[in-house]
């Protein structure tokens, strides 16, 4: 790795952010010890931003008032699942960040999703861990149209700006951030240092430029995005990239937007061409079993703006430990434990002798308080080995004094429920229509979990 003469460093503390010339163990000011990094200073006046960002030309104190919102105009990826996960498709100037764990998928939907996009404007696949033939390779794997695409496998930051100056490309995808280094810092690719720098230079080039860009990111064991979590925050979008061992559908899940909702949800499936969108997930997550079993309850919750059927299953067995086991898969452990209480306390029923164990159907984690009631009445189900009635949903969030809570968006849960031939649900009382009917679905108001119990059973 050749380092420039002419670039200039200081080393930072991430703790007080003291500077100095020179690496130390230790900062002289706050006394904390390795937590100076290098960071490149400006070697030259940076090109002024696109009216409207930070570091404008001639910037001025303006009322917000007289500011007029800006519409953003948006280009379709040409895949449905992931225009939504962005809000509805691309905006010019933005930087998504994509992670994910290895072979998950993230590099086979952005080629995809660039394939598409190159037919339409200039696109450009910066390959930093794989050679352009490896590239090449899986691009006739998934039978995708290259012929407008551009490649080009390079690892410096500067070289990639010049090769961009001469391109001009609307879309960047870099494959992956934590492969890119710059000329001005002597860390190595993939350091703290190096991986903030490489993506604040690539971000000003989209903010000065207009090209969207696409990093991706690799993840630690502990599943957040590799590199400092000052990344996360310079990017306008983070989305992540899950899927379980074994299965083959993924889910794309934004935890960040700028320019749209968070916490939506797209699912795709991978096939032997490369990743196909899934048109509805909620059957997906759907046993398909024509009659129903004891344990299992199908659960309305919602991802974004969009409600979706999952199936959550629990498992009552006599305990032969003096501490029962509580194991949840896709739901909130400490959860668990405090529904069992309050099914014992208000509902009269313990399982203080029997191990517990939850689980969602299909690897998706429910992160919302609507499956309290599913899950009490799949652990009841469990515990007597009774089934619920056959094409049954539930949703509802469970309090501590045993009532039983509304949650958003009832109408369109019960909407999702309904088109999918359901014919019975109990909900809220606050959630519940005015008339006892939704359609052809009976809609069983419940206001106590004693009369959700009963009702259930």
């Amino acid at each position: 790795m050749a380092i420039s003469k002419k670039s200039k460093s200081a080393y930072v503390c991430s703790d007080c952010g003291a500077s100095y010339g020179q690496w130390q163990g230790q900062c002289g000011d706050c006394g904390q010890w390795n937590t100076l990094t290098e960071v490149a200073l400006p070697a030259s006046v940076a090109k002024p931003l696109r009216t409207g960002y930070a570091g404008a030309v001639e910037p001025k104190i303006t009322p917000l008032k007289q500011v007029s919102g800006e519409t953003q105009v948006r280009v379709s990826t040409g895949l449905n699942e992931l225009d939504r996960v962005l809000g509805g498709g691309l905006v010019e100037g933005s930087v998504v960040l994509i992670g994910g764990d290895p072979g998950i998928g993230k590099s086979t939907l952005l080629l995809q999703a660039l394939a598409s996009l190159a037919a339409r404007q200039p696109a450009l696949y910066i390959s930093g861990e794989e050679s352009l033939g490896q590239v090449a390779g899986r691009a006739l794997r998934l039978g995708l149209e290259t012929e407008h695409l551009l490649a080009l496998a390079e690892t410096s930051v500067e070289k990639i700006l010049q090769h961009c100056q001469q391109a001009k490309p609307k879309i960047l995808v870099a494959d992956s951030i934590q492969t890119l280094w710059s000329e001005q810092l002597s860390a190595a690719p993939g350091s703290v240092s190096q991986v903030r720098e490489c993506a604040a230079r690539l971000v000003r080039y989209a903010k000065e430029t207009g090209t969207s860009v696409f990093l991706v990111g690799h993840v630690t064991k502990e599943g957040g995005i590799a590199g400092p979590r000052v990344l996360e925050h310079m990017v306008d979008a983070v989305l992540y990239f899950e899927g379980e061992s074994g299965s083959r559908f993924r889910l794309l899940r934004a935890f960040k937007n700028r320019f749209g909702a968070v916490n939506e949800l797209g699912v795709f499936a991978m096939a032997d061409k490369g990743l196909k969108e899934v048109a509805n997930p909620s059957a997906i997550f759907l046993s398909g079993q024509s009659q129903s079993a004891p344990g299992s309850v199908v659960l309305v919750t919602r991802e974004g703006t969009r409600p979706l059927l999952v199936e959550v299953q629990a498992l009552v067995d006599q305990s032969s430990m003096p501490n029962p086991r509580r194991v949840t898969l896709g739901l909130e452990q400490n959860r668990l434990a405090m529904l069992l209480a309050v099914m014992h306390r208000h509902g009269g029923i313990g399982v203080s002798d029997q191990d517990v164990f939850v689980n969602v159907v299909g690897g998706i984690r429910v992160q919302e308080t609507a499956a309290d009631l599913p899950v009490l009445l799949a652990v009841l189900s469990s515990l007597k080995d009774r089934p619920l009635a056959q094409k049954t949903v539930a949703f509802g969030e469970v309090g501590l004094s045993g009532e039983i809570r509304p949650v958003p968006n009832g109408e369109e849960r019960l909407k999702e429920a309904a088109m999918h031939g359901f014919k019975r649900a109990i909900v809220p009382k606050a959630n519940a229509p005015k008339r006892g009917q939704f359609g052809d679905m009976e809609v069983i108001a419940v206001d106590r979990l004693m009369d959700a119990l009963q009702a259930a059973f």
